[in-house]
């Protein structure tokens, strides 16, 4: 795996300040029953890094202190974490929102065929990721047989109410197959939601177009391939100030499955601390939040072109 980190250093991004924490990004841990050339995770089937149930419970004891009320559950897979099932239950039980976003293929996984269901009883807010409409592009970004696993488990999401019920939103996340930006993310919402219909009958909310971050595995392949300085190029000449105000980092923190707390999940990835020693849950417990935000040229990935966030573009 390419160190990608000094050469992100070495371009600069404006300055910008956390206004508020309204959620929680905690990284459940890097296990996956999927290892795709995108992931900014590096996630596999091979990671043993999980969240224990201590953490959790210091995750709770920091969001009632600073007031809360959102967890977006992410990993690797989340549901593979054995604690999630009780983290979920007793997040919602508190008044939390919780959000899983979801790998779909993990339904159909021996021993996970109770995620749909759990997360429909939970009334769990679900974000699941479906990279492109087209079986081929899927299968090539993420392994053969993805895509129609895929459509399945949306399937199933749909029987239980998901897509239709107000109360259980589902959202579907794209992301590039290659070192480009994502196209105009209303436009392909529509050709998502048309082409869903038709040809699978799947019905969802919205669609998050995110952008391919250039650290870890899709970072060490675009090194190898020559072509991680002309794509981060294209994203800093891509850049455009009026998505500063919407990067989530300025209402997210992000904490990782040992507890140490981060900006965001990329600057997670790459140990990037905004303080001049780690950052942990506890220390959340007599501090306050920080302000400061650590920045490199990754995040031009948040702001080039319509903008990109965990909750997809930040431009209309």
């Amino acid at each position: 795996m390419h160190d990608v980190l000094p050469r992100l250093q070495a371009h600069r991004f404006p300055a910008i300040e956390r206004e508020r924490i309204d959620t929680l990004q905690l990284n459940l841990g890097y296990l996956c029953n999927l290892s795709c050339i995108h992931c900014h995770v590096n996630a596999g089937p091979r990671r043993k890094e999980l969240m224990d149930r201590h953490t959790m419970e210091l995750a709770f004891d920091v969001a009632a202190r600073h007031g809360v009320k959102r967890f977006d559950l992410t990993g690797g897979s989340p549901e593979m974490n054995p604690h999630f099932r009780a983290l979920v239950t007793e997040a919602i039980a508190r008044g939390i929102h919780v959000m899983d976003r979801l790998n779909p293929t993990i339904m159909e996984e021996p021993g996970y065929e109770w995620v749909g269901s759990f997360l429909a009883e939970q009334r769990v807010e679900v974000v699941a990721s479906l990279p492109c409409y087209s079986q081929s592009n899927v299968d090539e970004q993420r392994g053969d047989g993805v895509f129609e696993s895929s459509i399945r488990a949306l399937q199933q999401l749909n029987a239980l109410g998901y897509g239709s019920d107000p109360g259980l939103p589902l959202n579907l996340v794209y992301n590039p197959n290659g070192a480009f930006l994502p196209p105009n993310q209303q436009k392909l919402e529509v050709d998502y939601k048309r082409l869903l219909q038709e040809n699978f009958g799947i019905r969802f909310n919205a669609l998050f177009a995110l952008a391919n971050m250039p650290i870890q595995r899709f970072g060490s392949w675009l090194v190898s391939k020559g072509k991680f300085d002309e794509y981060l190029l294209k994203l800093i000449d891509a850049h455009r100030d009026d998505n500063l105000p919407g990067v989530m980092c300025r209402s997210l923190l992000s904490v990782d499955y040992d507890g140490y707390v981060f900006d965001c999940d990329f600057n997670q990835m790459l140990r990037l601390s905004a303080s001049d020693r780690p950052l942990h849950l506890r220390d959340l417990l007599q501090a306050e939040i920080p302000r400061k935000i650590a920045v490199a040229g990754h995040c031009f990935g948040c702001t080039a072109g319509q903008g990109s966030s965990c909750g997809g573009a930040l431009a209309a």
